[in-house]
C-alpha cells in the first residue's frame, strides 16, 4: 500500500490521489475513505478524471485509507489502498545534556533521545560546529538509524568535543531538520593501559564474522572482517544466526545476532479473463509468496466474495457452479500481509448462444493417406454445450470397427481406402437452435521408408552418416526429420553437429560425442501421413564419472574411499586416480594412494599423506585407452583426526622492548601445521650458560610474541630460547635454540671533541670522537646530531641520525648567516644517551640570487664560445670566486670550473648536428648561485641571451635556429 505523508499544520495546500484504469468502454470513478464513500459534493473534494483532490487537508478529519473504484458495463474493480497520514517533527528539549567521559582505547556511546515525530527519522551527528558531520573512521563510529545513538569504539584523545544529534524527517512535499543541545565528550587516558582480552564493545586487533549454521555469504566481501557486516541484495537464504568474533593475542570474545528476512506478497499464479458457457463451472486459482505467508481474499465488482449458494471460496481457490448470466463481472484476487497488498484482476463473461460454425467451421478439404487414419473436428461456438453428430450424405455415422465418433464431436476413420472419399457433415443442436458444417475427405498414396538407417559404431570425435530414403504421393511435399531418443534434432544450425543432405534424408553427424549415442529415428512426412525407421548409434569414449563415492575409516593422515563403477562407454576402464582439495589448496590435486596404481576393476583405495585436522573433499576419475573421463561428484567434506604437532614454529627471535623485559617473537603456525584444536605455544628460555629452563605457555594460535618482565633482569642479557607447539592431542618437537637478548639500556657515555664547520650558506659539517662500544648494555647503532638556532630553546632542536658508526655528518637545509648550537648523542635500540658539550657554528652568507646576464655565444665549426657578464655580489652576499659551466649532450654531462677572472668558455659541438645544453652559474663559499640555461647547435650561428627588468629571459638569435640547439646555464660561485 502506498502511504502519502502530508505536513501537519499546512492548511492551505492540496493532496492529489491518482487513479487511472485501462477500460473499454471508458470507466467512471468513485472513492472510499475507511470503507465509506467520499461525497464529491463536499467543496473540499474535487474529482479530476479519476483523481481525487483534497483541499486544506487536516489530520483529525482527512487521515485514513483511500481506495478508488473504477466501473463500466463489464463490472467494477477496487484499487489498492493509499494511506493519507500527517507528519511532524518537534524540537529537542531546551535543557542541557550531561557531559560524558570515555577512556582512551575503550568504547562509549552518546544517546540521541529524539523528540516526538512521525514518520521515522534519519540520524546524523556533527561535532563542535555545523556541518562538521561525524564520518566513518575505520569502523570506529556507528550511528543507529533505529535509536539515533552514536557509538564509538576505541576512543582516541582527539575524539573529545561537543556532539550534536542531527535529525531529519523527509515528507512527500517537504523536509525538516532539528538538532539537539551539545553532549560534551571527554577522553581521559587509560589508568591501566596494559593489554587485555578483547571485548565486543571496544575495537580489538582482529574482527571476523561467521554464519553459525552454514557458510557466510560470499557477497559479504571485505565486511566479513570488519566491525560492520554488509549483505547486499538480501534473500531468504541469508536468514540465520551470525556471530562476530573479536580476538587478539590475549584472548577472544563473541556476540551473536539473528537475521530474519521477510517480504511483501508477490504473485506466483494469477487468474486470467475467461469466457465460460452458461450452466458450467468456473475454477480460478491465485497463489502468492511472501513472509509472513499472505492471506488471500476475493472481490466481485469491488464487493467481498465469500462461500454461499453456488460460490465456494477456499483461500486462493474460487469455484462457481451452475454459472448464470448474473455471475458475469470483474473479479479481484487480493493477497496481503503486514508488508503490503497486491491485486490481480480478471473479467468473467458467461456465454449463452445457439450453435454457430462461422468462426470455426469443419475443414473444407481433409487429405488422408490410404491405409492410414484421419481425424475430423467439429467445434462450433455454442452455450450451453450442444449435441453433436456426423453424417456422410444421408447416412448417419455411428461407432464401428473403422469409425469412431467421440462425445465431444471428433470423427475418427481408420484403415482408409479410396471408397471413403466424399463429403462429411457435422450437425450441432442446443435449446437455442441448430447449425451444421461440411468438409471433403481426399484419399492420397501412403508414405513408405525405402532405405532405412543402419546401426553404427564409432569412437568419440569421428564422423558418421545415417541413410534414410522414402517414397510418397507425388502430389504432396515430403520432408525428413530426425530425432535422438525421441527428441527432435536441430538440422538448421550450420555450426551444430547435425547436418542433412538437401535432396535425401541422410543425416551426417560431425565430431560424434558420448551424449550423441542412442536411438536415431528418421521420419518421412507429408501433410497426411508419415513413416519412421530407427537405428542405434554406439559412441565409444572415455569412461563416465564413478558414482556413490563415500569416505570411510577417517584417520589422522589417511582415509578410505569406496565408489561404484561408472559407464565404461564401450571401452574397458584401465585405471583410477583420486583427487582432493582443502581450504588451503582450493584447486584439485592428485593424491598418493595405497595401492599406488589403482586398477580398472577396483572400487576402493586408501588415500595417504593427508594433514591431520584438515577438511578435505575427494573425487575419483576413471580412464581407458580413449582418455580420462569426467570426475565423480565430490564427496561430502570430511575432517581428518587430530594429532599432536609434528613441526616446530619458525622465525624464532626477539629483542628490544622496555627496560627489564625479554621479548620473544616467532611466526604463528599456519593452519595446515596445527593438527588439532586447543592450539598454543610452549616457550622455554634460560640465561646463557644457565642450567635451568623457564617454561611458559601461550594459549592463542594467533600469538606471535611473548614478553617476560623481571626487575632484576640485566640490560642486553643473552638468553637461549626454544619453542614448540601443542594442541589437544599433545606436544610437538622443540625448535632449534635461538639466542635472544633482553632489552638494551640507553648509552651512558657522550661523544667528545665536537667540531662544527660551515661548508656553505646552507650546510655545515659536524665531526666528533666516537664513544667506546659498551656491549654490556646494548649495541651502539649510531649517532644523533641535534641543532637549533641561537635564540631558540634546545627542546625545539632539529635532529639528524647517522645510519651507522660514522663520526662525521653533513647537516643541510640551514639558514644563511645564522648562528647554530650543535650537540651529538649516541643511540641504540633503547634510545639516546647523554648529550655531548654543545658547540656553535655560523653559516656563510648566501650566494647571489641572480644568474649570469647578457649570455651570448658564437659557433666556429665544431666549437662554440660562450660569454657572459660577471656577477657582482651585494654586501650581504658571499663573494663570487668563479663560475661553473655544466655541459650536457645526449644523456652525458661534463662540468668545467672557472676562476672569477674568466667570463667565457669554449666547448665542442656534436658532430651530428645535435644540440648541447649549457648551464652557467656563479660559485663561491656560500654555494652555487642561480643558473642560466641556453641551448646551442652547430647551425645556430651566433646568439645572445638577455634578461629584462622583470626577470624574464629572452633569446635573441642572429640566425634562424634550425635542426639542433645547445643549452647554456650560468651559475655564479659565491663567497659568503
Amino acid at each position: 500500500d502506498r502511504c502519502l505523508i502530508y505536513p501537519e499544520g499546512l492548511s492551505d495546500g492540496k493532496v492529489t490521489l491518482n487513479c487511472q484504469a485501462r477500460a473499454s468502454p471508458a470507466a467512471t470513478y468513485r472513492w472510499r475513505v475507511n470503507g465509506t464513500d467520499v461525497l464529491v459534493g463536499d467543496p473540499r473534494y474535487t474529482l479530476v478524471a479519476g483523481n481525487l483532490v483534497i483541499s486544506g487537508p487536516q489530520s483529525g478529519r482527512d487521515g485514513g485509507s483511500y481506495q478508488c473504484l473504477a466501473s463500466n458495463r463489464c463490472g467494477t474493480i477496487l484499487s489498492r489502498a493509499a494511506n493519507l497520514k500527517f507528519g511532524y517533527l518537534h524540537d529537542f528539549p531546551g535543557e542541557g545534556r550531561s557531559p560524558q567521559t570515555a577512556f582512551e582505547g575503550a568504547g562509549a556511546f552518546l544517546a540521541c533521545q529524539p523528540p516526538a515525530h512521525y514518520p521515522a527519522l534519519s540520524y546524523r551527528w556533527f561535532i563542535n560546529e555545523f556541518p562538521n558531520f561525524v564520518k566513518s573512521d575505520g569502523g570506529r563510529w556507528f550511528i543507529s538509524q533505529v535509536t539515533g545513538n552514536l557509538y564509538l569504539a576505541k576512543a582516541e584523545p582527539n575524539d573529545a568535543g561537543n556532539y550534536f544529534c542531527f535529525t531529519t524527517i523527509n515528507l512527500d512535499i517537504s523536509t525538516k531538520s532539528t538538532f539537539s543541545k551539545p553532549s560534551q565528550l571527554t577522553v581521559q587516558p587509560d589508568a591501566n593501559p596494559r593489554r587485555s582480552a578483547p571485548a565486543i564493545k571496544v575495537l580489538p586487533d582482529v574482527l571476523r564474522w561467521r554464519k553459525v549454521e552454514g557458510l557466510l555469504p560470499s557477497k559479504a566481501g571485505a565486511s566479513a572482517e570488519g566491525p560492520i557486516l554488509t549483505l547486499p541484495e538480501i534473500t531468504f537464504d541469508d536468514e540465520g544466526i551470525y556471530e562476530c568474533e573479536a580476538y587478539n593475542s590475549e584472548g577472544r570474545d563473541t556476540h551473536q545476532g539473528r537475521i530474519i528476512v521477510q517480504a511483501q506478497p508477490e504473485w506466483l499464479q494469477v487468474m486470467s479473463d475467461s469466457e465460460v458457457e452458461i450452466s458450467s463451472e468456473l475454477h480460478w486459482t491465485c497463489v502468492a509468496a511472501g513472509k509472513p505467508r499472505p492471506s488471500i481474499r476475493w472481490l466481485r465488482n469491488g464487493q467481498p466474495l465469500s462461500t454461499q449458494d453456488r460460490v465456494e471460496v477456499n483461500g486462493g481457490h474460487l469455484k462457481i457452479v451452475n454459472l448464470a448470466l448474473e455471475d458475469s463481472g470483474m473479479y479481484q484476487c487480493v493477497a496481503e500481509n503486514k508488508h503490503g497488498t497486491i491485486y490481480s484482476n480478471a473479467e468473467l463473461r458467461v456465454q449463452v448462444q445457439a450453435p454457430d460454425f462461422r468462426s470455426n467451421p469443419v475443414r473444407r478439404l481433409i487429405p488422408a493417406a490410404r491405409g492410414g487414419q484421419v481425424m475430423m473436428e467439429c467445434r462450433p461456438r455454442a452455450a450451453p454445450k450442444p449435441t453433436l453428430f456426423w453424417s456422410r450424405g444421408t447416412e448417419l455415422l455411428t461407432n464401428s470397427t473403422r469409425v469412431t465418433v467421440t462425445p465431444d464431436g471428433i470423427l475418427w476413420i481408420y484403415n482408409i481406402s479410396r471408397a471413403d472419399e466424399g463429403k462429411y457433415t457435422c450437425f450441432a443442436e442446443n435449446y437455442l437452435g441448430k447449425a451444421n458444417s461440411t468438409g471433403h475427405l481426399s484419399v492420397r498414396d501412403a508414405t513408405k521408408i525405402t532405405l532405412a538407417p543402419s546401426n553404427a559404431d564409432i569412437n568419440q570425435g569421428e564422423n558418421v552418416t545415417l541413410q534414410c530414403h522414402a517414397s510418397h504421393d507425388p502430389t504432396m511435399d515430403l520432408t525428413f526429420t530426425w530425432a535422438l531418443n525421441g527428441a527432435l534434432l536441430d538440422l538448421e544450425n550450420p555450426a551444430g553437429p547435425y547436418h542433412r543432405k538437401e535432396t535425401i534424408g541422410d543425416l551426417l553427424i560431425v565430431n560424434g560425442q558420448l551424449n550423441q549415442a542412442g536411438t536415431y529415428s528418421c521420419t518421412a512426412q507429408t501433410v497426411v501421413d508419415s513413416a519412421t525407421a530407427s537405428a542405434k548409434l554406439v559412441v565409444r569414449g572415455p569412461p563416465g564419472p564413478p558414482g556413490g563415492l563415500v569416505v570411510k575409516n577417517v584417520a589422522e593422515t589417511s582415509v578410505e574411499l569406496r565408489w561404484s563403477r561408472g559407464y565404461d562407454n564401450h571401452s574397458p576402464i584401465g585405471k583410477y586416480v583420486i583427487m582432493s582439495r582443502s581450504p588451503l589448496s582450493p584447486g584439485w590435486r592428485r593424491m598418493r594412494t595405497v595401492p599406488p596404481n589403482i586398477e580398472g576393476n577396483a572400487e576402493a583405495a586408501r588415500v595417504i599423506g593427508l594433514s591431520p585436522w584438515m577438511d578435505y573433499e575427494f573425487q575419483v576419475i576413471a580412464s581407458n585407452i580413449l582418455g580420462s573421463g569426467e570426475p565423480s561428484m565430490p564427496s561430502h567434506t570430511v575432517r581428518t583426526q587430530q594429532a599432536a604437532p609434528t613441526v616446530a614454529p619458525s622465525g624464532l627471535g626477539g629483542g628490544g622492548g622496555d627496560r627489564n623485559e625479554l621479548i620473544i617473537t616467532w611466526t604463528p603456525m599456519a593452519r595446515e601445521y596445527q593438527n588439532g584444536d586447543g592450539f598454543g605455544y610452549i616457550l622455554a628460555f634460560r640465561k646463557l650458560d644457565s642450567a635451568t629452563w623457564m617454561v611458559e605457555r601461550v594459549a592463542n594460535v594467533e600469538s606471535s610474541r611473548y614478553v617476560y618482565s623481571n626487575q632484576s633482569l640485566s640490560p642486553y642479557c643473552p638468553f637461549e630460547v626454544k619453542i614448540k607447539a601443542y594442541n589437544r592431542k599433545g606436544e610437538g618437537p622443540f625448535s632449534q635454540i635461538a639466542l635472544v637478548h633482553s632489552a638494551e639500556e640507553e648509552p651512558t657515555v657522550a661523544p667528545s671533541r665536537i667540531n662544527a664547520t660551515a661548508l656553505t650558506a646552507f650546510d655545515v659539517q659536524v665531526s666528533w670522537d666516537p664513544v667506546q662500544q659498551l656491549s654490556a648494555n646494548g649495541i651502539l647503532r649510531g649517532y644523533e646530531i641535534r641543532y637549533w638556532r641561537q635564540h631558540e630553546r634546545e627542546a625545539a632542536a632539529d635532529r639528524v641520525r647517522t645510519a651507522g658508526l660514522e663520526t662525521t655528518a653533513r647537516v643541510t637545509g640551514l639558514r644563511p648567516s645564522t648562528r647554530y648550537h650543535v650537540t651529538v648523542l649516541a643511540y641504540n635500540s633503547a634510545g639516546t644517551g647523554p648529550a655531548s658539550p654543545r658547540t656553535t657554528v655560523t653559516t656563510r652568507r648566501p650566494p647571489p640570487d641572480r644568474p649570469p646576464a647578457n649570455v651570448s655565444w658564437k659557433t666556429d665549426g665544431s666549437w662554440v664560445t660562450v660569454r657572459w657578464d660577471h656577477v657582482k655580489a651585494l654586501d650581504n652576499e658571499s663573494a663570487v670566486l668563479g663560475y661553473k659551466v655544466l655541459y650536457k649532450h645526449e644523456g652525458q654531462s661534463a662540468l668545467k670550473v672557472l676562476d672569477k677572472g674568466k667570463n667565457s668558455v669554449t666547448l665542442p659541438l656534436p658532430k651530428d648536428n645535435g644540440y648541447v645544453v649549457l648551464e652557467i652559474r656563479s660559485s663561491g663559499e656560500g654555494g652555487d648561485g642561480a643558473a642560466h640555461e641556453t641551448i646551442v647547435s652547430r647551425d645556430s650561428g651566433t646568439g645572445m641571451m638577455v634578461q629584462n627588468q622583470a626577470g624574464s629571459l629572452w633569446s635573441i638569435h642572429v640566425s634562424l635556429l634550425l635542426t639542433g640547439t645547445l643549452s647554456l646555464t650560468l651559475i655564479a660561485l659565491l663567497d659568503l
